[in-house]
């Protein structure tokens, strides 16, 4: 048995696995970044939090 699922590579909580709870929230760390993403702003001004999605605007450049 694979330790990830096909399709969006989450990991499996496996039979004898310590510390489950780690591989569960990683998982739903992942689904987090994946469903129902909206897209905070547009372009490259402001500061954007820890998880927000924004529209990187043309010409823009560093991180």
């Amino acid at each position: 048995m694979t330790e990830t699922t096909p399709n969006l590579l989450l990991p499996y909580i496996l039979a004898a696995q310590a510390q489950k709870h780690v591989t569960l929230n990683e998982a739903l760390r992942l689904l987090n970044r994946l469903v129902q993403l909206t897209v905070e702003r547009r372009g490259a001004a402001g500061t954007p939090v820890n998880g927000a999605c924004w529209i990187i605007g043309s010409g823009t450049s560093g991180e």
